[in-house]
């Protein structure tokens, strides 16, 4: 049982520290970038990676990555907790556009049709590590190419697997959720809350 309830965040998300304040974990954001001698999580699928094994693998590899922080700056050895989300449509992992036109070819191809969206949660104290997954499928409306101009011009994209963002101006193009809606903005709650309660933390 630990005796601090605290947690480290391996991530910059605001969305995910948002929900993790919402359900009242104490963390302290983790900057990766800033230790010297860590290895970078290299966020590019291996050559026929499945989407569910990608982002386990990703998840994981970045609470192990903010352990050996942990490690390396020896700050206080609270758990690690390291996320990542995807999605996938017909087979294919879509990521975080790089660029607008990038951002256009996504929205175009969700328009209509269920996508599935996955999300990871690793949390890694000592030599222990546990990880949970959370699959959803998500039906978007048809976009027709002036409503896709209109919301990149917003930019909400940036940064956003898939180029869109449910908790922004993009839920008006939700037609359907089966599965966790905050699992969908990043960080699935309930199987956050159960990770979290088997290293002791109340939640």
């Amino acid at each position: 049982m630990l005796v601090d309830k605290r947690i480290y965040l391996a991530s910059q998300s605001s969305r995910r520290r948002e929900l993790l304040k919402q359900i009242g974990v104490a963390f302290d954001v983790l900057p990766l970038r800033a230790v010297r001698g860590r290895m970078d999580v290299i966020e590019i699928p291996r050559a026929g990676e499945a989407a569910l094994d990608f982002v386990q693998r990703m998840a994981t590899a970045k609470a192990a990555c903010g352990w050996r922080a942990v490690e390396l700056r020896h700050l206080l050895r609270f758990p690690v907790l390291g996320a990542d989300t995807v999605i996938e449509l017909d087979g294919a992992i879509l990521g975080k556009p790089a660029v607008r036109t990038e951002a256009e070819a996504m929205l175009t191809r969700l328009s209509g049709r269920q996508h599935q969206v996955h999300t990871a949660v690793a949390v890694q104290h000592e030599d222990r590590l546990e990880l949970r997954l959370s699959s959803s499928h998500v039906r978007l409306v048809a976009l027709d190419a002036a409503t896709i101009a209109r919301y990149l011009e917003t930019g909400e994209y940036l940064g956003k697997a898939g180029a869109y963002a449910i908790q922004g101006r993009a839920g008006a193009f939700i037609e359907h959720i089966d599965g966790s809606h905050s699992g969908i903005m990043g960080l699935p709650l309930y199987d956050t809350a159960v990770l979290l309660r088997a290293f002791g933390l109340a939640v």
